[in-house]
């Protein structure tokens, strides 16, 4: 089994961060400097609702294997113990590439995503029985990340790919938009509607 040194994850971890704050929907990070997060202006978060779906405890073990994500990887990227939480994101590394796959719940909409000028490359697909949208970062100048939106009934779903900047060399395909597909298709079923 492939593992990614931490200093790699954080790498990905940045740029999952830097787009979810170009989605214009949490506050945080874009671009970074020297390595670091810069701050963003303030977001347009709705923090009146609460995210009922956690992927950092709901997502079951044999989604994980499914998608072949390392568990004993996990990291936090955003959960907040308490009050409304729009967003809350983990993610894991692969074991089968350079990459890293978070699983973003939100009670944004696809249609916010949609209508976000800082998201390029929008493609419509079907996932499941979900009509899903395929997306990137435009601030995402090596085109890293790429992430596929999934909606249910109380906002959306968010896979994202980030291949680690070191390892960029090896991309497949940049954005990695197609290796995002085949890991939201592969968690889709364990995701509620």
């Amino acid at each position: 089994m492939r593992t990614a040194s931490s200093a790699h994850r954080g790498v990905a971890v940045r740029a999952m961060l830097g787009g979810i704050a170009a989605v214009g929907l949490v506050a945080g990070c874009s671009t970074s400097v020297d390595g670091e997060p810069a701050a963003q202006g303030a977001s347009e978060a709705n923090t009146t609702e609460n995210v009922a779906f956690n992927p950092c405890t709901d997502v079951p073990s044999e989604a994980l294997q499914a998608a072949k994500l390392d568990e004993s990887s996990k990291a936090t990227v955003t959960d907040a113990p308490t009050g409304p939480v729009p967003w809350r994101i983990c993610r894991w590394t692969s074991t089968e590439g350079p990459y890293a796959v978070g699983i973003g719940s939100s009670t944004h909409t696809q249609d916010e995503a949609r209508r976000n000028a800082n998201l390029a490359g929008f493609q419509d697909r079907r996932i499941g029985d979900r009509s899903a949208l395929v997306y990137y970062d435009k601030q995402d100048a090596d085109k890293l990340v790429c992430y596929v939106n999934l909606p249910r009934a109380s906002g959306m779903f968010e896979v994202s790919v980030g291949w680690f900047y070191s390892k960029r060399d090896s991309m497949p395909q940049s954005p990695p938009c197609d290796l995002a597909v085949q890991h939201a298709t592969s968690l889709e079923p364990y995701l509620p509607r």
